[in-house]
């Protein structure tokens, strides 16, 4: 099996098309055809159901592409790794972040770190914990900053960045507000609820909570960015349970303590595989952060 054919395997299972692959590999569409095809030979089972439109995985080839992505991250660790001991850090950073993440300032970070590593090019995924935790699994990702998380991380190393409490953010007129008290989730049991897509830490941590509590809450409106999420608070359309800093982000609503949840609280976390697999480009970036 070429490191090649895996490369080509992939490159069209992300793009679910032939000729749009060809073109990111530079490579000819009746090469990379002949690829797909020596490749299924090999392994003796179609690896994708094509039709006019797109090409999808077959069974199988959703089975070979978590190994071939694997295969070929370290394949990369193993280039990245041998040009560190000659003393340059070459090659890609693939990191994955939640948005308004406490405890780094991703942006600054990824500044600091080209300063240092001018040849490593940077990649950047912003995506939920869930799936974050998977991609770093999976090698896709070389870390993440997410949230903790108990599903997928089993095997991945977590380094804490922050921790702090929730906070119920809602407009000044609110009933709440008014009260100007701290609130249990049992008082929150009936309020319409502002919140993040099921895969984003914040509402993980607020699940966990209510689950905790044995309050039951309908998230009536769901988003997938921070500003959303406080422009629909700011319209007096519901309540959130947020992570403290978010308070910061909109002056205008009222921020009130979240009490009667024991030790929960908002966890970051920098999301690494074990030692033997992180990369050194992972490596480099965890140590500027760390400086």
């Amino acid at each position: 099996m070429e490191l090649r054919h895996l490369q080509h395997f992939v490159a069209v299972a992300e793009d679910q098309h032939f000729t749009r692959a060809a073109e990111r590999l530079m490579v000819s569409q009746s090469g990379l055809s002949a690829s797909i095809r020596a490749l299924e030979r090999e392994l003796q089972t179609p690896l994708f159901v094509r039709t006019t439109r797109r090409v999808t995985l077959t069974e199988a080839g959703r089975a070979l592409l978590g190994e071939a992505e694997r295969i070929l991250a370290q394949v990369r660790s193993a280039h990245e790794a041998v040009a560190a001991v000659q003393g340059v850090l070459r090659g890609t950073l693939a990191l994955g972040t939640e948005q308004c993440i406490a405890g780094v300032n991703v942006a600054g970070l990824l500044a600091a770190f080209r300063r240092r590593h001018p040849d490593v090019e940077i990649r950047l995924r912003q995506a939920g914990s869930g799936a974050l935790a998977e991609e770093v699994d999976a090698g896709r990702l070389d870390l993440a900053f997410a949230v903790r998380t108990q599903d997928g991380t089993d095997q991945l190393r977590c380094v804490p960045l922050a921790d702090e409490p929730m906070t119920v953010l809602c407009h000044p007129t609110h009933r709440l507000a008014v009260a100007g008290a701290a609130v249990t989730p049992e008082e929150l049991g009936g309020e319409v609820f502002v919140d993040f897509h099921p895969d984003w830490g914040p509402r993980r941590a607020t699940d966990a909570v209510f689950t905790a509590a044995g309050v039951r809450r309908t998230v009536s409106l769901e988003v997938n960015d921070v500003h959303s999420l406080l422009d629909l608070v700011d319209e007096n359309l519901g309540v959130a349970v947020v992570p403290h800093h978010f308070q910061y982000k909109r002056g205008t609503l009222t921020a009130l303590p979240l009490k009667g949840i024991g030790d929960a609280v908002y966890e970051t976390v920098a999301l690494l595989p074990p030692p033997q697999a992180t990369s050194p480009a992972a490596r480099a970036l965890m140590s500027v952060l760390e400086a």
